[in-house]
C-alpha cells in the first residue's frame, strides 16, 4: 500500500492538494466570519425579545446515555492488509462510535482497540451487489467483467459493508439473516447519530457554520440539499473540499492505475482515503484556528450589539423594506407559477411516512408499558418493577425495537418533485425525522418514569401500583400526542422551506442577485458586521413563500388526517409541577429500590458490566476515547493499527479457507472436557442471591472464579452443559436466566416453560459457523452422540445426524445444569504460535479445553433480545 501511495501521491501532488484545500478553506473562512456576526446578533436579539414556541408537555432528559454502552457483540471483519477474515468484538459506546477489539478479553483488560470508526457519512449496505454498484460508479470505466474476481468476497450470505464516497470502506459479515438485521439496525443507528454531529446547543457557532457552508456552495452555483452535510464541522469541511478535489484527482490518477479492474478499484479506494485523511488534518487545524479567532472577537461584538440593538434593528428594517420592494414582486410571481401548485403534493409525501413513524413510536411505547404492567400483575413486587424500569428507561436507544419506527420513513418518495426542486436525496429528511422519533420516545419514557417515581411512596400494594401505571400511561400518551403534533408540524415547515427556498433562489438569481450590490450603501459601517445584504435578501424570499407553507400545514391539521392538533389548541403550562420534577436528579431505579450491591474493584466493573438487552452499563464511564464528536476518531484520522494477532497453526484466514471449514462438520468437545459457557452477544449468565445478572464474559472459555466440582455451578444446583440455540431461536420469556450458548450454528430449539432442561447440542452440520483464525484450537476427539432437544418453536432448523440416546437429568424445582468436570489442576494451557510472524499468542485467563477447529464466538440469535 505504501508503494502505491508514494507512486500516485508524490510530493508535488501532496503540495497541490494542500494548496487546493487552503484555497477552499480561505473562501469558507470569509463566509464564516460574516455569518458569525449575523448569528451572534440573532442570538442576542432572541435572548432579549423571546418569541418562543409552544411549551413542550413532555420532560426532556438531559444526559440520556451517560456511562452506558449501546451494544456489544462479535462479528467478522475483513482485514485488507492480509486479505483475511477475523473475528472481532465490537462495542458501541454512548457516543455511537464503532470500537473493534481483538476479542472480549482485550476489551475487559482495557487494551487499545484495533479500529475506531466514526460512521458519519457512511452508508450501510447489506449486499455485495449494492457495494459493487457504488464502487463501479466511483471510478467510471473500471468495472470487472462478469466472472472475474470481485473487490471483496464474503464467505457468508449476510454481509454488512460500510461505504463512504471518500474514506476507507469496512467489510463485516455474520452467520444468519436475523443477525444481519440486528447489526444493520445498530450500524444505522450509529450513522444516524454521527451524521447529526453539529450540536444544536450552540446558538452562534452552529448557525454560523451551516449558513457559511450554504453561502459558499451557492457562490459555486450549487443550490439544493447536500447529502454530505453530515458529521462534525471538520468532517463537513473535508467533504466540501473533497467534493471539488476528487474529480480532479480521478481524471489525473485514474488513467494511470494498473492491474485488473478489481485491483485498480482497490488502489483507488486507498488513494481516496489517504487524500481524505490529509485534507481532514489540514481542515481541522485551520477551522479550530478560525473558531478561536472569532471567539476572541466575540466580547467586543456582543458589547456593540447590546449597546446599539435598537439602531441595528432599525437599520436592518430599512434595508429589508428597500430589498422587499425590489424583490418581492418577482418572487411572488415565481412562487405562484413554480412552487404553490406543488406544496400540497410535497407536504402529503412528507406527512404520510412521518406520521406513521410517530404513530409506531406511540404504539411501541404503549406496548412496552402495558406488557410491563401485565408482568407485574402476574409476578408482582417492587423488585420486578425496578427490573423492568431499568430496561424501559433505554427503550429509545434500543436499535432493534426502534427499527420498526424508523422503517416507516423508508416510504418517503419525492419522485418527480425531487428533480424539479433539485433535491439530490431524501436521506436528509429521513434521518431528521428519525432523530425526532427517538427524541420523542425518550421524552415519553422519561416523563413516565418521573411520574411513576413520584407516585411510588403513595401506593399500597400491587393493585394500586398497576392502576397507577395505567393512569400515568394515559396521561403521558396525551402529552405525547400534543408534543408529537408540534414536532411534526415544525418538521414539515422546515422541510418545505429546505426544498423550496434553494429552488427560488436559483430561479431569481439571474434577475436579482446582480442588483444586490447597490443596497450595500444603506448599511452603516458600524453595523456592517451584523447586517448582510445577502442574508436580508434570503429573508425576503422566505417571506414570499412562508405564507403558503403555513397555510398548507394549517389545512392539514384541520383535516385531522394525520392526527395533527390545530394551532388554536395550545397547552400552555398545563402541568407546571411536572417540569419542576424534571429539574431534579436523574432517577437510578437499581440504586434506590434494588438494594445496594457490594462494592467491587473498578477492573471487575468493566468485565462484569450489566447488560440490559442491547445496553451494557459501563460503571466506569471511561472508554478508550472521550465521549462526543471530538472523542470519536474521524474516518479521516489515522487508525491505530497493530500487527495482526498470532494465528494458531492451520487457522483459515482467507475466503477459500473459511469456505473449506464451512463444508466440514464441527466436532464437539470431549465428554470429559470443560463446558464452555458463552452468550452470543458477549454476556455470561450467573446466579447471585436468587436473582440473575448478566455480566460480560472474558472472551472465549475464560473462567471467572475458582474451578467448581463436576455438575455444580457454585450455588449447589446441578447444571447440564450449555445448549447452542438455533439461529433465530428465542428463549422462554418466563425464564429468569439466559442460558449460555456456544459457537453459532443451526441448532436445536429449547421448549418454552418455567422449568428448563438443557443438554449439550449435537455436532453442528456443515455451514455451522465461520471459523476465525483467532479462536481456532486443535481438534478434540469426537464425542458420543447426544439426544436432540425437542423444539417448541414454529420455525424449523436443521439438526445434526440421528444421535444415540442419552439419559436425561431429573427435573426439579431448580434447574439442573450438570457441567463437565474441570481440567485437572496443574494442566498447562495450549499456547499456539503464529506461522506468519512467529509470535506467541497470549493464553486466556483460564485454561480451556481443546476446541474443534473453526469454532468461534459470534453474535447469533437465540439470546433473549427483548425487554
Amino acid at each position: 500500500m505504501g508503494d502505491v501511495l508514494s507512486t500516485h501521491l508524490d510530493e508535488g501532488r501532496r503540495q497541490h492538494i494542500a494548496e487546493k484545500t487552503g484555497k477552499v478553506l480561505g473562501e469558507f473562512a470569509r463566509c464564516y466570519k460574516e455569518q458569525y456576526g449575523v448569528a451572534l446578533f440573532n442570538s442576542v436579539r432572541y435572548e432579549i425579545e423571546g418569541n418562543g414556541g409552544p411549551q413542550a408537555q413532555l420532560l426532556h432528559r438531559k444526559v440520556p446515555l451517560e456511562d452506558h454502552v449501546i451494544y456489544s457483540g462479535n462479528l467478522f471483519q475483513y482485514i485488507e492488509e492480509n486479505k483475511k477474515w477475523r473475528n472481532r468484538f465490537c462495542v458501541v459506546p454512548h457516543n455511537y462510535g464503532l470500537v473493534l477489539y481483538e476479542n472480549k478479553l482485550a476489551y475487559e483488560r482495557e487494551l487499545p482497540p484495533r479500529v475506531l470508526i466514526n460512521s458519519a457519512g457512511y452508508k450501510v449496505l447489506t449486499s455485495v451487489e449494492q457495494y459493487l454498484e457504488l464502487v463501479n460508479s466511483s471510478l467510471p470505466g473500471v468495472a470487472p467483467k462478469s466472472g472475474n474476481a470481485a473487490i471483496v468476497k464474503c464467505p457468508t450470505d449476510f454481509p454488512l459493508i460500510l461505504w463512504h464516497p471518500y474514506a476507507r470502506h469496512y467489510y463485516f459479515c455474520v452467520m444468519t439473516g436475523k443477525e444481519q438485521e440486528k447489526w444493520g439496525a445498530v450500524f444505522q443507528d450509529c450513522v444516524r447519530h454521527c451524521n447529526n454531529g453539529i450540536s444544536e446547543d450552540s446558538k452562534v457557532e452552529a448557525p454560523a457554520f451551516t449558513d457559511a457552508v450554504r453561502m459558499y456552495r451557492q457562490s459555486k452555483e450549487q443550490y439544493g440539499t447536500w447529502d454530505m452535510l453530515c458529521g462534525n464541522q471538520s468532517q463537513i469541511l473535508s467533504n466540501l473540499v473533497m467534493e471539488e478535489l476528487l474529480p480532479e484527482l480521478r481524471s489525473t490518477i485514474g488513467p494511470r492505475l494498473k492491474g485488473k479492474a478489481a485491483e485498480r478499484q482497490r488502489t483507488w479506494i486507498q488513494i481516496s482515503d489517504a487524500v481524505y485523511r490529509m485534507v481532514y488534518e489540514q481542515t481541522k487545524a485551520q477551522y479550530d484556528a478560525l473558531v478561536a479567532k472569532c471567539e476572541v472577537e466575540r466580547p467586543q461584538l456582543e458589547s456593540t450589539i447590546r449597546t446599539d440593538m435598537d439602531q441595528i434593528i432599525t437599520s436592518k428594517e430599512h434595508l429589508c423594506s428597500k430589498i422587499r420592494a425590489f424583490v418581492l414582486p418577482k418572487a411572488e410571481i415565481c412562487v405562484r407559477n413554480h412552487v404553490q401548485p406543488y406544496i400540497s403534493s410535497i407536504l402529503e409525501a412528507l406527512m404520510t411516512p412521518t406520521s406513521q413513524g410517530f404513530a409506531e413510536v406511540r404504539e411501541v411505547f404503549f406496548k412496552e408499558v402495558t406488557d410491563m404492567n401485565m408482568n407485574i400483575v402476574n409476578e408482582g413486587g417492587l423488585e420486578k418493577l425496578v427490573e423492568y424500569m431499568e430496561k424501559l428507561s433505554h427503550l429509545a436507544f434500543h436499535p432493534v425495537k426502534m427499527q420498526s419506527c424508523y422503517e416507516k420513513m423508508d416510504q418517503l418518495k419525492l419522485e418527480g418533485l425531487q428533480q424539479r426542486f433539485d433535491v439530490s436525496s431524501t436521506s436528509v429528511f429521513k434521518q431528521r425525522a428519525q432523530i425526532h422519533m427517538r427524541q420523542q420516545m425518550d421524552d415519553a419514557v422519561y416523563t413516565f418514569e418521573t411520574l411513576l417515581h413520584q407516585e411510588l411512596g403513595k401506593l399500597q400494594g400491587k393493585d394500586d401500583l398497576c392502576k397507577s401505571i395505567q393512569r400515568i400511561l394515559e396521561r403521558v400518551l396525551k402529552k405525547y400526542d400534543y408534543d408529537s403534533s408540534t414536532v411534526r408540524k415544525k418538521f414539515f415547515r422546515e422541510a418545505l422551506l429546505q426544498i423550496t427556498i434553494p429552488f427560488l433562489l436559483k430561479k431569481l438569481a439571474p434577475t436579482c442577485k446582480g442588483e444586490l450590490a447597490k443596497f450595500q450603501e444603506l448599511i452603516f459601517e458600524d453595523f456592517a458586521s451584523f447586517i448582510l445584504v445577502e442574508n436580508t435578501y434570503e429573508e425576503v424570499v422566505l417571506q414570499s413563500v412562508m405564507k403558503d407553507i403555513m397555510q398548507a400545514v394549517k389545512e392539514a391539521a384541520v383535516q385531522r388526517k394525520h392526527n395533527l392538533y390545530r394551532d388554536s389548541m395550545v397547552m400552555h403550562n398545563s402541568d407546571p409541577n411536572l417540569h419542576l420534577l424534571g429539574e431534579g436528579i436523574p432517577i437510578d431505579w437499581a440504586e434506590e429500590h434494588g438494594g445496594q450491591p457490594e462494592a467491587e474493584p473498578a477492573a471487575d466493573k468493566r468485565r462484569r458490566a450489566k447488560q440490559v438487552v442491547s445496553v451494557i452499563q459501563d460503571d466506569e464511564g471511561a472508554l478508550p476515547y472521550e465521549a462526543g464528536a471530538e472523542g470519536l476518531l474521524p474516518p479521516s484520522s489515522p487508525e491505530p493499527r497493530e500487527p495482526e494477532p498470532a494465528v494458531p497453526p492451520g487457522s483459515p484466514g482467507g475466503v477459500a479457507g473459511i469456505r473449506e471449514m464451512l463444508a466440514e462438520e464441527g466436532v464437539e468437545e470431549a465428554a470429559g472436557g470443560q463446558a464452555e459457557e458463552r452468550l452470543t452477544n458477549g454476556t455470561h449468565a450467573r446466579r447471585q442471591s436468587g436473582a440473575t445478572e448478566e455480566v460480560v464474559a472474558a472472551g472465549s472459555a475464560k473462567g471467572d472464579g475458582p474451578p467448581r466440582g463436576p455438575g455444580s455451578d457454585g450455588d449447589g444446583a446441578r447444571r447440564d452443559a450449555p445448549v447452542a440455540p438455533a439461529s433465530g431461536a428465542r428463549e422462554p420469556s418466563g425464564d429468569k436466566e439466559h442460558p449460555p450458548t456456544a459457537s453459532p450454528a443451526p441448532r436445536a430449539e429449547i421448549p418454552s416453560g418455567d422449568k428448563e432442561h438443557r443438554a449439550t447440542a449435537a455436532s453442528p452440520p456443515s455451514a455451522a459457523g465461520v471459523p476465525s483464525g483467532d479462536n481456532a484450537h486443535p481438534t478434540a476427539p469426537p464425542p458420543a452422540p447426544r439426544a436432540e432437544i425437542p423444539s417448541g418453536d414454529k420455525e424449523h432448523h436443521p439438526t445434526a445426524p440421528p444421535p444415540a440416546p442419552r439419559a436425561q437429568a431429573p427435573s426439579g424445582d431448580k434447574e439442573h445444569h450438570p457441567t463437565a468436570p474441570p481440567a485437572p489442576a496443574g494442566t498447562d494451557c495450549h499456547q499456539p504460535s503464529d506461522k506468519e510472524t512467529g509470535e506467541e499468542v497470549a493464553p486466556p485467563v483460564a485454561c480451556s479445553p481443546p476446541q474443534p477447529a473453526g469454532t468461534t464466538e459470534s453474535v447469533v440469535e437465540g439470546v433473549q433480545t427483548e425487554f
